[in-house]
């Protein structure tokens, strides 16, 4: 259900992706109302991503609010090339989400809300497994808890007193 929409304003390359719209229904006197809610999430495909949540009576309302949301929480987040440093698993609510680096080629194997928020982080090669409740929102804030947990690999290795070693190309 991810909708890929892309501005061409002054943020460059951002992309904005609907990874849900809900409808909700009450009903008065002459019949039922609708309203609408609409997950976004929204990145420059460069290490910065966030989701917005907006509610509307009308769809394109309500994504417009969580566009405007999503652009307001946009984070960094650590990669290393197209892939993650290393394997980390992330959870928010009942939503679990494990991620593991890939080798390149292989693609974003991640589904629903996962995949539309690595896709906007920039991540091209990763493999995720989402645990738990399969909610739309729970699993899009697993993963960005899961990407926020990500540290480069220099600062772990600053982090145990050990030295920075440069590789040199063959």
């Amino acid at each position: 259900m991810a909708e890929d929409t892309r501005n061409s304003g002054a943020e460059g390359d951002s992309v904005e992706k609907v990874v849900h719209i809900n409808r909700c229904a009450k009903v008065v006197k002459g019949g039922r109302r609708f309203s609408f809610s609409a997950l976004v999430v929204s990145g420059d495909r460069n290490g910065r991503v966030g989701w917005g949540f907006g509610k509307a009576n009308e769809v394109a309302d309500a994504i417009k609010k969580a566009t405007e949301a999503s652009r307001k929480k946009m984070e960094v987040v650590h990669l290393n090339n197209n892939t993650i440093p290393h394997e980390v698993i992330g959870e928010h609510g009942g939503g679990h989400i494990m991620l593991k680096p890939a080798s390149a080629g292989t693609g974003i194997i991640a589904g629903g809300g996962a995949r539309a928020v690595l896709e906007a982080a920039g991540v091209k090669d990763v493999i995720g497994k989402s645990f738990g409740s399969s909610n739309h929102a729970n699993v899009v804030k697993a993963t960005l808890a899961a990407l926020h947990a990500l540290r480069p690999r220099d600062e772990i290795l600053r982090a145990r007193g050990k030295e920075i070693k440069e590789r040199k190309a063959l």
